[in-house]
């Protein structure tokens, strides 16, 4: 194992600290909340999750509905998104005896404008004011607040990179190839549907290293591929794909580079574009 960095020690622990207090809290809000909640809408591949945060910065409260409405960060099936995001509107306002009027959300680096926009339009036709539109390794770097790193964010079926530079964004790039693959992986070598292998994989329920090993290394030559030959310190895995024991190990391998990977990772961009 490589010798971790310690240039980013204390975001680091700042932000393991955020996230477990966020994964206490599903359905379940905080209630000395300080001041007035900021809201944010992910729009994923297998999930559409709301979070809210306090003036403070700290997790409120956060709740998920399963839709398969959004593909690569395109909105496919416009009613879908809408649905889902007006009925994670209503139980958040039923939570938390406030109303949802606005709410950030995001989409993958590299997707066209006019997809973007799209994400926008789901909010608006879901009853929420789109306050911000950002791509999603930006909204992961508001949680993570790292000074020099490699960002991974594994969404459902692309991965998206963004290399920072004392504490900014330089460089973005996004590619083919997410945790939906790896379903297909463990779906093919366990013979079980894509939806009971994504839940297998998620609860970690079967040590999948062997069997996933191969899909984690591609994920790493797109890490690698995207990096170039650009020096950096770290790599930092966020996303609900990157829940696979040793992830990390195998990553750090392949690429010769010390690399974090956090819990409930795939909470890092929600409350990250909140937080927005």
């Amino acid at each position: 194992m490589l010798k971790r960095t310690t240039d980013n020690a204390k975001s680091v622990k700042a932000a393991e600290a955020f996230l477990r207090r966020a994964a206490k809290l599903l359905r379940s809000p905080r209630e000395d909340a300080e001041g007035g909640l900021r809201f944010g809408v992910d729009l994923g591949t297998a999930t559409v999750v709301l979070t809210a945060v306090d003036e403070a910065g700290s997790p409120v409260y956060w709740d998920f509905a399963r839709c398969n409405a959004v593909r690569d960060g395109v909105v496919v099936n416009f009613s879908d998104a809408v649905d889902a995001v007006r009925k994670l509107k209503a139980e958040a306002e039923a939570a938390l005896g406030i109303e949802v009027e606005a709410a950030a959300t995001a989409f993958p680096p590299n997707v066209p404008e006019a997809e973007a926009r799209a994400c926008r339009f789901v909010l608006e036709n879901a009853g929420i004011e789109c306050r911000v539109l950002t791509d999603e390794v930006s909204a992961a770097q508001m949680l993570l607040r790292l000074s020099d790193a490699v960002i991974v964010d594994v969404g459902g079926g692309s991965t998206g990179v963004g290399i920072v530079q004392n504490g900014k964004i330089v460089l973005l790039d996004d590619r083919p190839g997410g945790g939906h693959h790896l379903d297909l992986i463990v779906a093919g070598a366990l013979k079980v549907s894509v939806e009971e292998a994504e839940d297998i994989k998620r609860t970690g329920r079967k040590d999948l290293t062997a069997i996933l090993r191969p899909g984690v290394e591609r994920i790493a030559a797109s890490i690698q591929s995207q990096v170039g030959g650009r020096t950096v310190s770290s790599v930092h895995l966020v996303g609900g794909a990157v829940r696979v024991p040793k992830a990390d190990e195998i990553v750090e391998r392949f690429l010769n580079i010390p690399t974090v990977a956090y819990p409930h990772s795939e909470l890092v961009t929600p409350f990250g574009i909140a937080l927005s």
